[in-house]
């Protein structure tokens, strides 16, 4: 459990967003991932933090140099780590939601480490999961 009080936590394509080298992508939503990351408290999973990587290098968003920074970064956050508590917290709010594993287990993480909001395009838009409301941030 987190000794300090969070105020989300981020699907890896806020992040992707936040951190594109790639100017092509949405510059609105861009403005609003790197808002999110510099102005909250955010916690993370080692699941969005090894998304990031395989996202970021299959599209070639940033240099490796650039992710390993990211990665730093990242690691400072509060975290949960992808133990058989994550896995089963992520199957139960997979079977009692009725959604994909994967955001499950993200859900579950953000609901233990105390975070009030997801901030995800992979939801439906301000859904309450558990003690999580899911935002997009985007619309």
């Amino acid at each position: 459990m987190p000794t300090e009080r969070i105020d989300c936590f981020l699907d890896t394509n806020v992040l992707i967003y936040a951190a594109s080298e790639k100017k092509s992508l949405e510059s609105r939503w861009t403005s609003i991932a790197e808002r999110l990351v510099h102005d909250t408290l955010f916690g993370t999973t080692g699941q969005v933090m090894a998304e990031f990587v395989a996202v970021a290098r299959r599209k070639k968003l940033l240099v490796d140099e650039s992710i390993d920074q990211w990665l730093i970064f990242l690691g400072t956050c509060p975290l949960v780590p992808v133990d058989d508590a994550y896995v089963r917290a992520g199957l139960e709010f997979a079977r009692r939601y009725r959604i994909h594993y994967y955001d499950a287990a993200l859900l579950a993480a953000a609901e233990r480490l105390g975070a009030p909001i997801f901030f995800t395009e992979d939801l439906n838009h301000n859904q309450v999961y558990g003690s999580v409301r899911a935002v997009n941030p985007f619309l």
